[in-house]
């Protein structure tokens, strides 16, 4: 086992390394280095060899435990392949890197309990930092929970990067207020958001009069 000290590029790569090799001692002991982007990098190493526990990760995720944005961002990352780890507590956290990746880890998941559905809807339509609505617009999205429809449509006019992706987010709902929504945005000003609308639109199915 190589020793996890000395210099960071070199005990990174040692831990990226010791991931394909089948080395878990040196990826848990890396888990406590004073670098943050090592102990990220243990993470990973863990994850690979199926060595990373759901309560180690949902530990990670507390500000209080982790106080790295990087590592807590790994941890939020590595979350979409544990169903039993909350990501409710990355979805409050300070950082807007850290609820980017936790809404997206959700989207993973497809499922979400009611508080991580009420702050996908609260994050969508209120926070400051364009990406995280759209990530959470796609989780809404990803989730298909009706009670999430009203904040995708919201989001359709919000910035062209977030209109997209909710437009992508509607696919998956059949209701009259989803497929309006698509069609307001075959207008859209932005030609990526107007294509996606009419995709969407001609692949729902058509309803035959009687």
């Amino acid at each position: 086992m190589t020793a996890v000290s000395g210099d960071k590029a070199v005990t990174r790569r040692a831990v990226i390394v010791a991931g394909h090799t089948g080395d878990v001692a040196l990826a848990e002991a890396a888990c406590t280095h004073h670098d943050p982007d090592v102990r990220a990098a243990a993470l990973g190493a863990l994850a690979r060899l199926g060595a990373l526990s759901a309560s180690t990760l949902a530990g990670l995720l507390l500000v209080a435990a982790e106080p790295a944005v990087t590592v807590r961002r790994r941890a939020a990352e590595l979350a979409a392949g544990f169903l039993d780890v909350s990501l409710l507590p990355a979805l409050h956290d300070p950082e807007w890197e850290v609820l980017e990746m936790a809404c997206w880890s959700v989207g993973e998941h497809e499922v979400a309990d009611d508080e991580t559905l009420a702050r996908l809807i609260e994050l969508a339509g209120a926070h400051e930092e364009a990406l995280v609505r759209e990530a959470a617009v796609a989780a809404l999205g990803a989730v298909g929970d009706a009670r999430g429809l009203p904040a995708i449509i919201a989001a359709c006019s919000d910035k062209a990067p977030v209109r997209r992706r909710a437009a992508v987010s509607l696919a998956p709902f059949d209701e009259a207020e989803a497929e309006e929504a698509l069609r307001v945005l075959l207008s859209d000003r932005d030609w990526q958001t107007r294509q996606i609308a009419e995709d969407l639109l001609d692949a729902r199915p058509s309803v035959e009069s009687d």
